[in-house]
């Protein structure tokens, strides 16, 4: 551990890293990615965490053009009230705080004590297609590589992460089910393939090496924005008005499993969550067309 005197009266250690951080070399951005990357990578953050902590660090610093070292509370103050003078919800200012607390609390070991509250994000429901819907999404897809991706992620409740690094290892087709590996917060679990599905995708991963992505872009893994542009052109096609992405997908897939008639307790380890409650949102979703209680005004 290194010591030093009063440095601008906030701090008054840092490790060997922040130490390195320090000099002139740190102005470079790979340094600020390196630094967030391994810290975060030995805090067991997920890919997309550290890529979002890395982007609102770098932003942040160029924007306010300081070295870090010279950034105070009342800069970080400031620019949450830049975020909320725009507008920004409550979850955008969240993360940006979160980042930021990581960075200096974590990378550079100091303290920064910004009064600013988290704020609470209103808990909006997600949105879901009816499965008369999703029947018009997948007429309108004609590639058959693209419409196998949407019925996988439609039929198991995949994230669109999980579908992109799927391995022909990880199925399971003649037991009807395979394996997300190390998907949200590093977990595996399992999901199911349907029973109309398992022949075309028997089909399709016969001709790929056992080691190789299900779906890839000639042995490389696809993009998310490859999967968003595919239902955006479908969602156009189908006429449907709905902002439709891939976690919809997810969505609809819950739901209708609530609908006909799965208890919630089911669906939990299917999609990979460590509490009920956060499944519980889509009982809320199939709960309108679940009710069979009557009105006593139509008893009236």
């Amino acid at each position: 551990m290194l010591y030093c005197k009063n440095f601008n009266h906030h701090w008054t250690h840092w490790t060997t890293t922040a130490y390195i951080f320090k000099s002139s070399y740190f102005q470079k951005r790979m340094n600020i990615r390196e630094g967030i990357t391994k810290k975060a990578m030995l805090n067991g953050l997920s890919t997309q965490t550290i890529k979002t902590y890395v982007n609102v660090v770098e932003t942040f610093l160029q924007k306010y053009k300081k070295n870090p070292f010279e950034v105070t509370k009342n800069d970080i103050e400031k620019h949450c009230l830049m975020l909320l003078e725009r507008g920004s919800p409550g979850n955008t200012i969240n993360v940006h705080l979160n980042a930021l607390k990581f960075f200096y609390e974590e990378v550079l070991n100091r303290k920064l004590t910004v009064n600013v509250r988290y704020l609470k994000v209103p808990q909006r429901l997600p949105e879901f297609l009816t499965q008369e819907e999703v029947k018009r999404l997948l007429n309108n897809i004609s590639n058959e590589k693209h419409l196998l991706m949407i019925i996988v992620m439609y039929s198991s409740g995949m994230r669109v992460s999980e579908l992109l690094n799927l391995n022909v290892k990880d199925l399971q087709l003649s037991e009807g089910y395979g394996w997300v590996r190390a998907g949200k917060g590093g977990k595996d679990r399992v999901f199911i393939i349907a029973e109309k599905l398992r022949g075309n995708l028997e089909q399709w991963v016969n001709a790929l090496d056992k080691e190789q992505f299900v779906f890839s872009n000639k042995g490389r893994k696809m993009s998310a924005q490859t999967v968003r542009a595919i239902l955006k052109k479908a969602t156009t096609l189908s006429g449907i008005t709905k902002n439709i992405h891939p976690h919809t997908l997810r969505h609809s897939f819950s739901t209708h499993l609530l609908e006909n008639g799965y208890a919630v307790t089911d669906l939990q380890p299917l999609l990979g969550h460590s509490k009920i409650e956060t499944t519980l949102v889509y009982a809320h979703l199939a709960r309108p067309k679940l009710l069979t209680a009557k009105s006593p005004y139509d008893s009236l």
